[in-house]
Protein backbone atom coordinates (compact mmCIF):
# COMPACT_ATOMS: atom_id res chain seq x y z
CA UNK A 1 0.00 0.00 0.00
CA UNK A 2 1.36 3.42 -0.98
CA UNK A 3 0.60 6.43 1.14
CA UNK A 4 0.94 9.81 -0.61
CA UNK A 5 3.18 12.19 1.26
CA UNK A 6 2.57 15.95 1.25
CA UNK A 7 4.78 17.71 -1.23
CA UNK A 8 6.79 20.45 0.45
CA UNK A 9 7.85 23.16 -1.93
CA UNK A 10 10.63 25.54 -1.12
CA UNK A 11 9.70 29.17 -1.26
CA UNK A 12 10.89 30.81 -4.46
CA UNK A 13 13.72 33.32 -4.62
CA UNK A 14 13.08 36.84 -3.40
CA UNK A 15 13.06 38.94 -6.52
CA UNK A 16 10.95 41.99 -5.65
CA UNK A 17 13.37 43.44 -3.09
CA UNK A 18 16.43 43.21 -5.41
CA UNK A 19 14.30 44.59 -8.25
CA UNK A 20 13.21 47.55 -6.12
CA UNK A 21 16.80 48.22 -5.07
CA UNK A 22 17.92 48.18 -8.71
CA UNK A 23 15.01 50.40 -9.76
CA UNK A 24 15.66 53.01 -7.08
CA UNK A 25 19.37 53.00 -7.88
CA UNK A 26 18.73 53.33 -11.62
CA UNK A 27 16.23 56.15 -11.05
CA UNK A 28 18.68 58.18 -9.02
CA UNK A 29 21.49 57.56 -11.50
CA UNK A 30 19.24 58.67 -14.33
CA UNK A 31 18.28 61.95 -12.67
CA UNK A 32 21.62 62.77 -11.03
CA UNK A 33 23.61 62.35 -14.26
CA UNK A 34 21.41 64.76 -16.23
CA UNK A 35 22.40 68.43 -16.65
CA UNK A 36 21.15 70.54 -13.75
CA UNK A 37 18.27 72.12 -15.68
CA UNK A 38 17.13 68.79 -17.11
CA UNK A 39 17.36 67.09 -13.72
CA UNK A 40 15.23 69.81 -12.14
CA UNK A 41 12.70 69.45 -14.94
CA UNK A 42 12.48 65.71 -14.27
CA UNK A 43 11.80 66.39 -10.61
CA UNK A 44 9.08 68.86 -11.51
CA UNK A 45 7.50 66.31 -13.86
CA UNK A 46 7.61 63.19 -11.68
CA UNK A 47 7.69 64.31 -8.04
CA UNK A 48 4.62 64.70 -5.86
CA UNK A 49 3.65 68.28 -5.08
CA UNK A 50 2.06 69.69 -1.97
CA UNK A 51 -0.76 72.19 -2.24
CA UNK A 52 0.00 74.26 0.81
CA UNK A 53 -2.48 74.78 3.63
CA UNK A 54 -5.52 74.81 1.34
CA UNK A 55 -6.93 71.26 1.53
CA UNK A 56 -9.37 71.81 -1.32
CA UNK A 57 -6.56 73.09 -3.54
CA UNK A 58 -4.50 70.02 -2.65
CA UNK A 59 -7.23 67.64 -3.79
CA UNK A 60 -7.75 69.61 -6.99
CA UNK A 61 -4.01 69.49 -7.66
CA UNK A 62 -3.93 65.72 -7.20
CA UNK A 63 -6.84 65.22 -9.55
CA UNK A 64 -5.52 67.42 -12.34
CA UNK A 65 -3.69 65.83 -15.26
CA UNK A 66 -3.36 62.48 -13.48
CA UNK A 67 -1.04 63.94 -10.88
CA UNK A 68 -2.12 61.31 -8.36
CA UNK A 69 0.27 58.99 -10.24
CA UNK A 70 3.09 61.11 -8.88
CA UNK A 71 2.42 59.59 -5.46
CA UNK A 72 4.07 56.48 -6.95
CA UNK A 73 6.55 57.88 -9.49
CA UNK A 74 8.17 60.07 -6.85
CA UNK A 75 9.32 56.91 -5.04
CA UNK A 76 12.10 56.59 -7.61
CA UNK A 77 13.50 60.08 -6.95
CA UNK A 78 15.97 60.96 -4.20
CA UNK A 79 17.65 64.15 -3.08
CA UNK A 80 21.19 62.74 -2.93
CA UNK A 81 23.20 59.56 -2.48
CA UNK A 82 22.89 59.66 1.31
CA UNK A 83 19.11 59.79 1.04
CA UNK A 84 19.14 56.85 -1.37
CA UNK A 85 21.69 54.76 0.57
CA UNK A 86 19.70 54.96 3.79
CA UNK A 87 16.56 53.74 2.05
CA UNK A 88 18.38 50.89 0.31
CA UNK A 89 19.98 49.62 3.52
CA UNK A 90 16.68 49.53 5.41
CA UNK A 91 14.90 48.02 2.39
CA UNK A 92 17.38 45.14 2.25
CA UNK A 93 17.35 44.51 6.01
CA UNK A 94 13.58 44.44 6.42
CA UNK A 95 12.44 43.76 2.85
CA UNK A 96 13.98 40.33 2.24
CA UNK A 97 12.41 38.59 5.28
CA UNK A 98 9.11 40.41 4.76
CA UNK A 99 8.97 39.37 1.11
CA UNK A 100 9.74 35.77 2.05
CA UNK A 101 6.86 35.75 4.51
CA UNK A 102 4.33 37.70 2.44
CA UNK A 103 5.11 36.52 -1.06
CA UNK A 104 6.43 38.58 -3.93
CA UNK A 105 3.26 40.19 -5.28
CA UNK A 106 1.78 41.00 -1.88
CA UNK A 107 5.09 42.58 -0.87
CA UNK A 108 5.22 44.64 -4.06
CA UNK A 109 1.68 45.86 -3.37
CA UNK A 110 2.73 46.82 0.16
CA UNK A 111 5.66 48.87 -1.12
CA UNK A 112 3.70 50.74 -3.79
CA UNK A 113 0.52 51.40 -1.77
CA UNK A 114 2.47 52.14 1.40
CA UNK A 115 4.65 54.66 -0.42
CA UNK A 116 1.66 56.32 -2.08
CA UNK A 117 -0.21 56.55 1.23
CA UNK A 118 2.83 58.01 2.99
CA UNK A 119 3.28 60.65 0.30
CA UNK A 120 -0.41 61.49 0.43
CA UNK A 121 -0.13 61.97 4.19
CA UNK A 122 2.71 64.44 3.67
CA UNK A 123 0.82 66.32 0.98
CA UNK A 124 -2.24 66.70 3.19
CA UNK A 125 -0.24 67.67 6.28
CA UNK A 126 2.56 69.76 4.77
CA UNK A 127 2.46 73.40 5.80
CA UNK A 128 3.52 76.31 3.66
CA UNK A 129 3.55 76.84 -0.11
CA UNK A 130 3.83 74.21 -2.83
CA UNK A 131 6.84 71.93 -2.35
CA UNK A 132 8.17 68.77 -3.96
CA UNK A 133 7.92 65.47 -2.08
CA UNK A 134 10.48 62.92 -3.24
CA UNK A 135 11.94 59.61 -2.08
CA UNK A 136 10.95 56.07 -1.13
CA UNK A 137 11.28 56.63 2.62
CA UNK A 138 7.53 56.26 3.15
CA UNK A 139 7.47 52.96 1.24
CA UNK A 140 10.48 51.66 3.17
CA UNK A 141 8.79 52.70 6.41
CA UNK A 142 5.76 50.64 5.34
CA UNK A 143 8.08 47.66 4.96
CA UNK A 144 9.44 48.27 8.49
CA UNK A 145 5.90 48.42 9.88
CA UNK A 146 4.98 45.17 8.13
CA UNK A 147 8.15 43.50 9.42
CA UNK A 148 7.29 44.37 13.01
CA UNK A 149 3.73 43.06 12.58
CA UNK A 150 4.96 39.83 10.98
CA UNK A 151 7.92 39.19 13.30
CA UNK A 152 7.13 40.84 16.65
CA UNK A 153 9.59 38.59 18.48
CA UNK A 154 12.43 38.81 15.99
CA UNK A 155 15.91 39.93 16.96
CA UNK A 156 18.34 42.08 15.04
CA UNK A 157 22.10 42.06 15.27
CA UNK A 158 24.06 45.26 15.71
CA UNK A 159 27.76 45.97 16.15
CA UNK A 160 28.50 48.27 19.09
CA UNK A 161 31.86 49.93 19.86
CA UNK A 162 32.73 48.91 23.43
CA UNK A 163 36.03 50.47 24.38
CA UNK A 164 38.72 49.24 22.01
CA UNK A 165 36.61 46.38 20.68
CA UNK A 166 33.53 45.91 18.54
CA UNK A 167 30.85 43.73 20.09
CA UNK A 168 28.10 42.00 18.12
CA UNK A 169 24.83 42.23 20.06
CA UNK A 170 21.43 40.73 19.33
CA UNK A 171 18.47 42.72 20.61
CA UNK A 172 14.70 42.61 20.00
CA UNK A 173 13.72 44.18 16.69
CA UNK A 174 10.78 45.79 18.48
CA UNK A 175 13.27 47.76 20.61
CA UNK A 176 15.16 49.17 17.62
CA UNK A 177 12.01 49.88 15.63
CA UNK A 178 10.29 51.40 18.67
CA UNK A 179 13.19 53.80 19.17
CA UNK A 180 13.07 54.64 15.47
CA UNK A 181 9.34 55.43 15.66
CA UNK A 182 9.85 57.69 18.68
CA UNK A 183 12.58 59.57 16.83
CA UNK A 184 10.29 60.08 13.84
CA UNK A 185 7.63 61.61 16.10
CA UNK A 186 10.18 63.90 17.78
CA UNK A 187 11.86 64.90 14.54
CA UNK A 188 8.50 65.71 12.96
CA UNK A 189 8.31 68.73 15.28
CA UNK A 190 11.74 69.64 16.62
CA UNK A 191 14.23 67.40 14.84
CA UNK A 192 17.15 68.13 12.52
CA UNK A 193 16.41 69.18 8.95
CA UNK A 194 12.94 70.24 10.05
CA UNK A 195 10.96 71.14 6.98
CA UNK A 196 13.43 69.37 4.66
CA UNK A 197 12.66 65.76 5.68
CA UNK A 198 9.11 64.46 5.42
CA UNK A 199 8.99 62.76 8.81
CA UNK A 200 5.20 62.43 8.47
CA UNK A 201 5.80 60.12 5.49
CA UNK A 202 7.83 57.80 7.71
CA UNK A 203 5.06 57.64 10.32
CA UNK A 204 2.27 57.30 7.77
CA UNK A 205 4.10 54.55 5.90
CA UNK A 206 4.90 52.68 9.12
CA UNK A 207 1.26 52.66 10.27
CA UNK A 208 0.07 51.60 6.82
CA UNK A 209 2.59 48.75 6.66
CA UNK A 210 1.70 47.41 10.10
CA UNK A 211 -2.03 47.45 9.34
CA UNK A 212 -1.48 45.94 5.88
CA UNK A 213 0.44 43.00 7.36
CA UNK A 214 -2.12 42.43 10.11
CA UNK A 215 -5.02 42.36 7.65
CA UNK A 216 -3.03 40.12 5.28
CA UNK A 217 -2.08 37.56 7.93
CA UNK A 218 -4.85 35.14 6.97
CA UNK A 219 -3.79 35.18 3.32
CA UNK A 220 -0.15 34.78 4.31
CA UNK A 221 -1.02 31.76 6.49
CA UNK A 222 -2.92 30.14 3.59
CA UNK A 223 0.07 30.71 1.33
CA UNK A 224 2.40 29.01 3.80
CA UNK A 225 0.05 26.04 4.12
CA UNK A 226 0.01 25.64 0.33
CA UNK A 227 3.81 25.75 0.21
CA UNK A 228 4.02 23.02 2.84
CA UNK A 229 1.53 20.90 0.91
CA UNK A 230 -1.19 20.99 3.57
Amino acid sequence: MFVPLPHRRKSGPRWVTPLLVATLLAGHLWVSTRPAAEGQALLQSWAALTGGNDLAATWRLLGSDGRWLRLVTTLGLHADWTHLAGNLVFLLIFGLPSERAMGAWRFLLLFVLGGAFANLAVILAAPGPERLVIGASGAVSAVIGAYLALFPGAKLGVVLPLGLFLEFVRAPASLFIGCWVVLQVVFAYIGPAFGEVAWIAHLGGFVFGALFALFARAGIARRHRRERGF
